[in-house]
């Protein structure tokens, strides 16, 4: 038989079984996933009791603790919990989900008044917000929010460079010329977006720009990715890769290789340009070889202590919500079903007791790490971790239903 043959019959196998035998479309995959659905509605309800008399947003649970901690809006994960409520919005359709999705998206409109000053994260805080709010409601008073906050991300950005500038406050804190973190390509979707939705198509180029110049600077040579790029402000010359909160400068931090294959599955599928999936898929691979059994990430893949190091479930999460859009991307087969299978399998395992936080907390999740470094959110409940893990059972639910 021909090979090539060969591997479309495997791939196509491969495809249907998922969740350890269930068929994807099964009643059963589909009971399951409603399941996981139900138990994110109940901590959801547990959250907003608990945070009901307050004007603040909900952010990490220490370990052992069950009092969420509480931001304001300016907080770079304020769009986490707005979303988090978003997406129980589409999974139910109901006009008090709605509702209650709706008052805490308000809590975020002063991230577009012009003396409110912003970093990058304003792409986090507004498309997970705004952005899930245009999404499911199609309401164009969003979209005026979306294009005020993309003006402010687009103004960062440094032609010189081609880079969209990350902590403006580093340069005096730090002594760092332009900077550009890996979780700057999460923010940009907030600018492929405004470009397509009556904002100028410079947003666009901009975006390009910051893609193909973190390909190429941000990367070292097996695609394992730094945390943070340092560039000369003035020639735009890359100066060298460190981190902030890995190990060390050279390591193989989790959650930035989680940003990574999410962004540059975003930019894919806005742009088409083959180049950015050949290069997400070997960034995917490198992250997918050096997990553990379980593949719930270390914190970071060369801590010295695993395995007695802290993990991240917030990586799991990102990486599981990324390569289920990946797979319905691709245009290799094989890779398809490698990419699904594996989504799958790192949902079902943080859908287990070892990372659900079940009667411990009104979390979803459990075990992520926030900024080891600075010795903060270490084996905790975090919002973004919750944030992507529904979204990954929503994009693993829609799937089915196709």
């Amino acid at each position: 038989m021909n090979t090539s043959i060969t591997k479309l019959i495997i791939a196509s196998i491969l495809s249907i079984f998922v969740l350890n035998g269930q068929a994807t479309g099964s009643p059963r995959q589909s009971a399951w996933i409603d399941e996981q659905l139900d138990y994110c509605n109940r901590h959801i309800d547990a959250t907003l009791a608990q945070i009901a008399a307050t004007d603040s947003l909900p952010r990490s649970i220490k370990k052992d603790c069950t009092q969420w901690g509480r931001i304001s809006y300016g907080d770079w994960t304020s769009g986490f919990w707005p979303g988090i409520l978003w997406y129980r919005y589409a999974n139910s359709r109901t006009k008090n989900n709605r509702r209650e999705a709706v008052r805490y998206t308000k809590m975020l409109s002063k991230l577009v008044v012009p003396e409110h000053k912003v970093d990058h994260d304003i792409g986090f805080q507004i498309m997970c917000s705004y952005g899930n709010a245009y999404r499911f409601t199609h309401n164009n008073k969003y979209v005026r929010t979306m294009q005020k906050g993309a003006q402010k991300l687009a103004a960062l950005y440094n032609p010189r460079v081609g880079t969209i500038l990350s902590w403006p406050h580093m340069i005096k804190s730090q002594n760092w010329p332009h900077n550009t973190i890996m979780d700057n390509m999460m923010n940009l979707e907030l600018l492929f977006f405004c470009a397509k939705n009556g904002g100028p198509s410079e947003y666009y180029d901009i975006a390009v720009s910051h893609a193909r110049t973190t390909m190429l600077n941000h990367f070292r040579p097996d695609y394992t990715c730094y945390h943070v790029a340092l560039y000369d402000s003035i020639s735009g010359q890359f100066i060298r890769g460190c981190t902030n909160q890995g190990y060390s400068d050279d390591s193989f931090w989790a959650r930035g290789q989680a940003w990574a294959i999410y962004g540059y599955t975003m930019v894919y599928r806005e742009t088409r340009d083959k180049t950015f999936l050949r290069f997400v898929e070997n960034v995917a691979d490198v992250y997918l070889r050096r997990l553990p059994t379980d593949l719930v990430p270390y914190w970071d893949f060369d801590d010295p202590n695993i395995p007695d190091a802290p993990r991240d479930a917030s990586a799991a999460a990102i990486v599981a919500s990324a390569l289920i859009e990946l797979s319905q991307l691709e245009d290799n087969t094989v890779k398809a079903a490698q990419f699904l299978d594996s989504a799958t399998q790192m949902l079902q395992n943080l859908s287990s007791a070892n990372y659900l936080s079940l009667d411990h907390n009104p979390a979803f999740l459990m075990h992520s790490t926030g900024n080891m470094p600075a010795n903060y959110e270490i084996d905790a409940s975090i919002n973004y971790a919750d944030y992507y893990y529904i979204e990954a059972l929503t994009r693993l639910k829609s799937l089915t239903n196709k």
